[in-house]
């Protein structure tokens, strides 16, 4: 898993509430279970005017012009800004699977769902959880500065604005050293490998029936 540091980048402001993982990525896409290739069909009802499936050519879609991903201002966005309950619905972790394949490695909302927001940390997607007014403000700035970007510092938990204040977020100490150092559940466990090799080698002494 990539490791989570540093990140600036274009914010895209997806203003909507309710955004359920089945809009992130459309059910018909989840036949696979490769975590790349998904980022092409993120949000695929909202960004195409016809009807996605796999393995259609999306180079040739016609492309919404009124979805926010669209706009050529936020082509390269690194950044989504959202509103409250960002990831609801299933619970499928292609969710952040597209969102990571599109290259959107950090989500600012008032609120995630739980299990979305759990997945994001498996995929070295940075969920941050903002107020109400502070994410109010981070829409009219983003609105109203093209190519609006910032810093976003995971080992201080800030967030840096382009006129250099900043917004402080709270996260728990251990999905920031996971984060941090690029550690998924496998990796967390490959950590431990002289622990668990000392352990089947006890096992093998007190029960050695176990093993034959």
């Amino acid at each position: 898993m990539h490791k989570f540091t540093i990140l600036e980048g274009i914010v895209a402001p997806l203003d909507r509430a309710n955004v359920d993982t089945d809009a992130i990525i459309p059910k018909q896409f989840l036949k696979s279970i490769q975590r790349t290739g998904f980022g092409p069909n993120l949000f695929d009802e909202w960004r195409y005017l016809d009807h996605g499936e796999p393995g259609m050519d999306n180079a040739v879609r016609p492309l919404n012009p009124d979805f926010v991903l669209n706009f050529p201002r936020y082509k390269h966005a690194k950044i989504l800004l959202a509103r409250e309950n960002f990831g609801c619905g299933s619970s499928r972790e292609h969710a952040p699977w597209a969102l990571e394949d599109y290259g959107l490695r950090c989500l600012i909302a008032p609120s995630f769902a739980d299990i979305f927001y759990n997945n994001c940390f498996k995929n070295a997607i940075l969920p941050i959880v903002l107020n109400d007014q502070a994410v109010d403000d981070l829409f009219i700035q983003v609105e109203q500065q093209p190519g609006y970007a910032v810093r976003v510092d995971l080992p201080n938990q800030i967030v840096v604005l382009p006129n250099q204040a900043t917004i402080a977020f709270d996260l728990d100490a251990f999905r920031k050293h996971a984060l941090l150092n690029g550690l998924d559940e496998i990796g967390l466990t490959l950590g431990k490998t002289e622990m668990i090799k000392r352990y089947e080698q006890q096992r093998k002494v007190e029960a050695p029936w176990l093993f034959g």
